[in-house]
């Protein structure tokens, strides 16, 4: 059985890369609360301070 990707709105990546950003949760914290993997929200941070 093959897993369905989950997509996220624009929205909601910018409001976990700004919590991120803020730095008064970890990544595994805030991976917890918006309920996805700590390694998106690390990425949508990365993206974040890129762009």
């Amino acid at each position: 059985m093959s897993k369905v990707r989950q997509h996220y709105s624009s929205e909601f990546k910018a409001k976990v890369a700004l919590a991120a950003l803020k730095g008064d949760q970890t990544t595994s914290e805030l991976a917890a609360r918006f309920e996805v993997r700590p390694s998106l929200v690390s990425q949508w941070k990365r993206e974040m301070l890129d762009n």
